[in-house]
């Protein structure tokens, strides 16, 4: 990505550090996803289908994707202030062919 936008040393060590607090998101996410399925497991496995084990799951679930949102959110408008206008429309042309993904 820093080659396709032709990025400088300070352009590349800031998209580097917003980054990886996206990732740290993204594994989150993650880990909030197992958790919530285990959480729907258990609630099919009783005899009796335990509702509220399973909202509440669910509910887990839907946290965790609102929290990815935001933090994809702040990433493409940190990303979209450290880029010039020409970077721009090339990381639009690169999303837009789906050379690069969100």
């Amino acid at each position: 990505m820093a080659h396709k936008l032709d990025l400088d040393d300070e352009q590349i060590d800031t998209l580097a550090g917003i980054l990886n607090v996206l990732k740290t998101e993204q594994a989150q996410a993650r880990l909030d996803e197992q958790r919530s399925i285990a959480g729907i497991a258990d609630s099919v496995e009783r005899d009796d289908f335990d509702r509220v084990a399973a909202a509440e799951a669910l509910s887990a679930r839907v946290e965790a994707a609102e929290r990815l949102k935001e933090e994809v959110l702040t990433t493409l408008e940190k990303t979209h202030e450290m880029l010039d206008p020409e970077q721009r429309k090339r990381l639009a042309y690169l999303l837009r062919s789906g050379q690069l993904t969100i």
